[in-house]
């Protein structure tokens, strides 16, 4: 049941956590479809400690506890009533948010250094005492880190970068020649397998569906605005850091697309993805998390992107892989990707493609939701 319950809430567009987006459908008050953002506790009831914040973060912030602690929401929560208050771990909860919040004020000037995973590390009761591990001499990763991070002078620029995987996936010309992408496939999280379509149009329109014995999980996005629907449930938008997830992975899609989606792309020292050696480019935007962007030096091709969604307690990663890559029209295309996250991964794999075939804009059109039944509830 878990298995289905994360790829029904998220698996699509890998933009929401399994038991949050849950919570997110019996918990929020119906939008009054005002334009102006709002905080935590104008969206949900009995918000005590994270009150001010922008209520489109609340449900990240729950899946970034549920990640660092290795539980799900019913550890702090009661199913369909997360307003009360009946468990005592709710209570801890709440504690442990003010305590990290105080630790940060008043020894980092409020800056973000201490998280629930910074103790927690997927265990809901920190380990306290330090444990001896069997090989001698082993240390943590950040421990084995330099002071100074190494010199990028060597490493190629960004636009040398941007070109060379320009070049690998068939050049500018074709890459900029494809305008519309149809892959049908399968979607597979440990031994279960489900029928999945993706329907692109570039710059920026792309809905994932995924088809579940009952009924069908969508994510899409057209340029200006999100949707997520589950089976069973009524369409609902995304949120804007939901939404920038699934722009980019839209703009993502079509590589000719990838410059223009940062403000500045940065050089960082190289890494190794499953043993091969990769250049990483770090991109910025306007007050939104980097993402970082690994190529491989031997064949030029994106293998991997980092992205972060910012919450009030700490940043939730997703990470995607790529490979497989085929020809297709001249262009390179990745048939097969992995997204994980802190409770779970999924890996789609491309059996038919088509490219440049005529797609109407109303196949992205948002569909239109019945009148509210949601309940009103808390985290």
């Amino acid at each position: 049941m878990r298995v289905k319950m994360l790829l029904s809430t998220c698996v699509a567009g890998a933009v929401l956590g399994s038991g949050a987006s849950t919570l997110r459908a019996q918990s929020a008050r119906p939008s009054t479809g005002s334009a102006a953002p709002r905080t935590t506790e104008q969206v949900y009831k009995n918000i005590q400690v994270l009150k001010g914040f922008p209520s489109e973060q609340l449900v990240p912030a729950m899946q970034f506890v549920a990640a660092s602690l290795g539980v799900q929401c019913d550890f702090c929560h009661l199913e369909n009533a997360f307003e009360k208050d009946d468990k005592e771990t709710k209570q801890t909860a709440r504690k442990m948010m003010g305590m990290m919040f105080a630790i940060n004020k008043d020894n980092f000037d409020g800056q973000q250094k201490v998280t629930c995973y910074a103790c927690h590390r997927g265990a809901h009761k920190p380990v306290i005492t330090p444990t001896i591990g069997e090989e001698e001499g082993k240390l943590v990763a950040e421990e084995k880190m330099p002071p100074d991070e190494p010199n990028a002078a060597s490493l190629p620029s960004a636009d040398q970068i941007l070109g060379r995987y320009l070049q690998a996936v068939g050049g500018v010309d074709a890459a900029s020649g494809i305008s519309t992408r149809i892959q049908k496939g399968t979607l597979i999280v440990g031994s279960e397998r489900f029928l999945i379509e993706v329907v692109a149009k570039a710059p920026d329109k792309r809905v994932t569906t995924v088809h579940f014995p009952g009924g069908d999980s969508v994510t899409g996005i057209n340029g200006e605005e999100g949707w997520l629907s589950t089976p069973g449930r009524a369409a609902h938008d995304m949120g804007p850091s939901e939404a920038d997830a699934a722009r980019m992975d839209a703009a993502l899609f079509l590589p000719a697309s990838l410059k223009r989606l940062f403000k500045e792309l940065r050089v960082e020292p190289q890494e190794q993805i499953s043993g091969q050696e990769a250049y990483v480019l770090a991109g910025t935007r306007d007050n939104l998390p980097p993402v970082h962007l690994y190529f491989d030096q031997q064949s030029g091709l994106l293998v991997r992107v980092l992205r972060f969604v910012e919450t009030p307690l700490g940043r939730n990663p997703t990470l995607i892989d790529y490979a497989d890559y085929r020809d297709q029209g001249g262009v390179k295309t990745p048939f097969r990707w992995t997204i994980a996250r802190p409770n779970g991964r999924f890996t789609v794999e491309i059996e038919q493609m088509q490219q440049n075939v005529p797609i109407k804009d109303d196949r992205f059109a948002k569909p239109s939701a019945p009148a509210s039944r949601q309940e009103p509830g808390d985290m």
